[in-house]
């Protein structure tokens, strides 16, 4: 018994001990700890955006604050119902809620659930930051009890509406309340008050305009708890289940078109933060104000989007009259879905033939711009010219699946239901937003794919950071395929359809695109870029209306004024071609004639080539002998009248030698440059001959034909050889 004594003095010793060593602890950290009443009301500015240069350029500030007078009953009924039931009776932590999250913890082996009050989320809100240390949980303890025997619950419920985060740039209650519903906080209704508590958990994921079936569910889910609770009876929660959603923002969104995306940006990067998380931040972009000028000053009759990201995959400046929505990419399409994959794939080279003419692919029959032209064109002006049957006989070829495979790389997806051959032409249902367009042509000059981004950089209001841009990409193409992309791309900007770039001094890529509707283009694009910058336009109507008479060149007129900006103090450098690459020289005759890729013979002649960049991988393994070895068909031969006609195959870079052979004596009668037909009238009569050609280049003879023997038929007697016998 005195043994158990003992053991038992020993341990109170030790938990007295620790519980002194956890006062001591706690009376430390916490030392010099107070409640600043002026915390409690945020900034007004609780966003700050700073462009490249590091300058504060805009801010978002929240509205007015809402006294609690003017809160409608259900509005602090529906917070309390779904964030802090006990709120009225505890004195400012919840001993049971604290308990089950501890057990919940502890049996998942996690720390997912959470106990915080309202006061306690308004105390971390406004005077502490995110990190999840037990110093600041001891300083938030402390932080709490001073609020709570200082404030009134109506006090503390009043602060933390007005200093919480509702999503898309909307802080405070008032803020909120116009944003969403375009009135003001005291005119809300229950199921209005129940969506603003739905967003508490996460703004951004349960956002009535990013996920409304979400959304609508939580805020039932909000109803039936403050049924529950009391707050409504079975008719009014029924009532506000039945009310609708709001389906589009009441204001639009502050600043301009960049800092609008760029605070929807920000959304995304945090999409699981707690509205009580969200507290003053900086964010830091890379905006170019001189740049954003420029596109803004550039008009049109229609809906104009323009979009300028750089190599570090950010966005320099947008201008968007309409919004970004997806859109129907048209010819742009070609380069990221049928021709980079072709290419990558080896299937096709910039010099490769197609015929041009009407086919039929299983009732898909598509028609060029103009009408098709029936004759073999070569890839690259297929491309320069945006010709619509060969993208299609190449796609068909490659395959959708493979093609739609590399725009998943860049992405950009595909619903398997419009898995057709008119992709190829830009035909699906919904299509692609400018900027991720423009982030698929950024792969051809960065050489990696990387979504593209206004945000460089977040802090919060101590300066710690949050967030940071990575640098790279995913590789999509080879070095290879990128060059040759651009390079045909750059035929498209000198002599294409995008040649009014063409006055530009510097090397720049570009491809145009027009969808067409039952009275008109709808969409007009220009995506034109260099190894430092992108520049995407686009021309339209978001109700698909026409676009303006003169709206087929409009986007590349703007495209070239703001590369004229870009490039004012200094031209990009140019492209160049890879160790993968090189300028092939193909044998014109099987080319135009038999449309076959053939090496040219090294001893051809200049006009007897042409000349294309090809990867080493899809260079063609046959080549041309037809100077070093010269061969010809075998020639056409008769005679009449006592002469011998040779016709020559026309090969006119040869020279010919045509001898003849009669009674064993061999004679050379032509030598010399290509003639149609060699005439040999010093025949005999009655004498038999054979002739041989050799064709000769360069004093190399080829091979020697010889020709069907030649009976040249005797003469006829005369009439009175009776006479002289």
């Amino acid at each position: 018994m005195k043994r158990a004594l003992t053991v038992i003095g020993i341990l109170f010793e030790i938990v007295l001990i620790l519980l002194l060593a956890a006062l001591f602890y706690y009376f430390g950290v916490t030392a010099g700890v107070e409640l600043d009443a002026k915390k409690l009301l945020l900034e007004t500015e609780c966003i700050r955006l700073f462009d490249a240069e590091g300058r504060e350029t805009d801010a978002v500030s929240r509205d007015a604050d809402i006294p609690f007078s003017e809160f409608p009953k259900w509005l602090p009924d529906a917070f309390v119902a779904v964030e802090d039931k006990r709120f009225y009776t505890h004195g400012g932590f919840d001993a049971r809620r604290i308990a089950k999250a501890a057990w919940k913890n502890l049996t998942s082996l996690s720390f997912r659930e959470g106990a915080s009050t309202i006061s306690q989320q308004l105390i971390k809100n406004t005077h502490l930051s995110n990190e999840k240390t037990l110093k600041r949980k001891l300083r938030e303890f402390k932080l709490t009890r001073i609020l709570e025997r200082n404030y009134s619950k109506q006090q503390i419920l009043e602060l933390y509406l007005n200093s919480i985060y509702f999503g898309h740039s909307a802080f405070g209650i008032g803020g909120a309340a116009s944003f969403y519903f375009g009135k003001e906080t005291k005119d809300l209704s229950a199921a209005e008050c129940a969506t603003l508590a739905a967003l508490v958990r996460s703004p951004n994921r349960y956002s009535p305009f990013r996920d409304p079936e979400k959304c609508l569910q939580r805020r039932n889910f909000v109803l039936r708890l403050m049924e529950e609770q009391g707050y409504l009876d079975e008719r009014e929660r029924a009532e506000a289940e039945a009310e609708p959603l709001p389906a589009a923002p009441s204001v639009k969104q502050r600043g301009n078109a960049y800092f609008s995306l760029a605070l929807e940006e920000l959304a995304a990067l945090f999409p699981d933060v707690r509205s009580q998380d969200m507290g003053a931040l900086r964010v830091f972009t890379a905006y170019d104000p001189a740049l954003q000028a420029e596109l803004e000053s550039c008009k049109a009759e229609s809906d104009l989007s323009i979009l300028v990201r750089n190599k570090s995959n950010a966005l320099r400046a947008f201008h968007t009259t309409a919004g970004l929505f997806p859109r129907l990419p048209a010819s742009t399409i070609k380069p990221l879905l049928v021709y980079g994959p072709a290419l990558e794939e080896d299937l096709v080279s910039p010099a490769t033939p197609v015929l041009d003419e009407r086919t039929d692919f299983g009732g898909y029959s598509p028609n060029d711009a103009g009408g098709a032209s029936g004759k073999y064109i070569s890839v690259r002006e297929a491309v320069s010219r945006s010709v619509n049957i060969p993208a299609v006989k190449i796609l068909n070829a490659l395959g959708i699946e493979r093609g739609a495979s590399y725009l998943e790389k860049m992405g950009m997806k595909i619903d398997r239901a419009d898995y057709s051959l008119a992709l190829a032409l830009g035909g699906m249902r919904e299509g692609f937003t400018l900027k991720e367009l423009a982030d698929g042509y950024a792969t051809f000059a960065n050489g990696s794919y990387a979504p593209s981004g206004a945000i460089v950089r977040v802090e919060d209001a101590a300066g710690r950071t949050l967030y940071r841009r990575a640098e790279g990409g995913a590789k999509v193409f080879s070095d290879e395929t990128r060059f040759l992309m651009n390079d045909m791309l750059k035929t498209a900007a000198e002599d294409g359809t995008a040649k009014k770039l063409r006055s530009l001094p510097f090397e720049v890529c570009a491809k145009t695109g027009t969808a067409e509707g039952g009275a008109g283009n709808t969409d007009a694009y220009t995506i034109a870029y260099t190894r430092e910058d992108v520049v995407a336009v686009w021309l339209g109507n978001d109700d698909n209306a026409p676009v303006a008479a003169s709206g087929g060149g409009l986007p590349a007129n703007f495209a070239k004024k703001i590369l004229e900006r870009l490039y004012e103090k200094g031209a990009p450098a140019p492209f160049s071609p890879p160790a993968g690459v090189e300028r092939v020289r193909y044998d014109r005759a099987s080319l135009e004639n038999d449309h076959r890729l053939v090496q040219a013979d090294p001893l051809a002649p200049p006009i007897a080539v042409i000349e294309e960049f090809c990867k080493k991988t899809a260079m063609p393994q046959e080549r041309s002998t037809v100077f070093s070895s010269p061969t010809i068909k075998m020639p056409q031969i008769s005679v009449k009248n006592g002469c011998v006609t040779i016709v020559l195959c026309q090969t006119e870079y040869y020279d010919y030698v045509v001898k003849r052979k009669n009674r064993d004596e061999i004679i050379t009668i032509y030598s010399g440059k290509y003639r149609q037909t060699i005439c040999d009238n010093s025949v005999r009569a009655g004498e038999s001959y054979v002739y041989f050609v050799t064709p000769v280049y360069r004093g190399g003879e080829g091979k020697t034909l010889e020709l069907p023997r030649i009976q040249i038929e005797a003469s006829p007697p005369p009439d009175d050889w009776w006479e002289n016998a």
